[in-house]
């Protein structure tokens, strides 16, 4: 059962970055309004379940590595300001190559290079997403049901933005390439089994980065926002949880 739930997450979070994040909603609603719908879910899930597993994760880590608590007392937190930090810089070298090829080639979209290097940290999280979809069998049906649609929504916009910078080479190659990984992280798990600390410490580091790209693409900028779509997402996810 544990093995069955974690690989259906996975194949359908598969089928997000394959098939499903190449409809185009805005032809039923504004992007604005499902945008700003999607990162009030995905606020939600950063202050109701994030956050607290997080420091979760710090206490499960001091419990098993007591002795090398003087010299970092927060060791998860420094893990998730590392991958904050690490997608920043990579969205800089993406920003950065796309202005580069709008100047010099009139093409608005980031070189080949930076595009395989943003595609294989992406990749990266995938695994580790995957790998870590078996922990949900210890929640209930509506539990992984709620992570599932907060996640799903998170790919979507996540696809939506790298479709933006590097236009027919993330339909061509890139999807495919997080869609296997997202797989190979939930296959990886079946045969390969970390410590609980180690598994903090690399879930640290997706936080951070999910932290980033929620702050970077599911809060648009001030004109194209709609508050009203936000507090919907996040008021509607949120009571969720907290009813659960």
């Amino acid at each position: 059962m544990v093995t069955s739930i974690g690989l259906m997450l996975a194949a359908g979070l598969a089928l997000v970055h394959g098939f499903i994040s190449r409809l185009e909603v805005d032809v039923w609603i504004p992007e604005y309004r499902w945008i700003s719908f999607t990162g009030g879910v995905s606020m939600g899930y950063i202050f109701l379940e994030v956050l607290p597993e997080l420091s979760q994760a710090q206490t499960e880590f001091a419990a098993t590595f007591p002795q090398i608590l003087g010299i970092l007392d927060h060791h998860i937190y420094l893990m998730a300001l590392l991958g904050l930090t690490v997608f920043y810089g990579l969205d800089r070298l993406v920003l950065t190559s796309r202005q580069f090829n709008r100047t010099n080639y009139d093409r608005d979209r980031a070189s080949t290079r930076v595009f395989w290097v943003h595609m294989a940290a992406f990749a990266g999280l995938n695994v580790i997403f995957g790998y870590l979809l078996q922990d949900l069998s210890e929640h209930s049906l509506i539990e992984c049901l709620l992570f599932f649609i907060a996640v799903a929504l998170h790919f979507f916009i996540i696809d939506h933005g790298l479709r933006e910078h590097h236009e027919a080479l993330y339909d061509q190659r890139g999807r495919w390439w997080l869609t296997g990984a997202i797989l190979v992280g939930a296959i990886a798990e079946l045969f390969i089994h970390l410590d609980n600390a180690i598994v903090a410490l690399v879930w640290a580091f997706l936080a951070g980065s999910i932290i980033l790209n929620i702050l970077k693409r599911e809060l648009p900028e001030a004109q194209k926002t709609c508050f009203w779509s936000f507090l919907t997402g996040a008021t509607l996810y949120s009571g969720l949880l907290l009813l659960i």
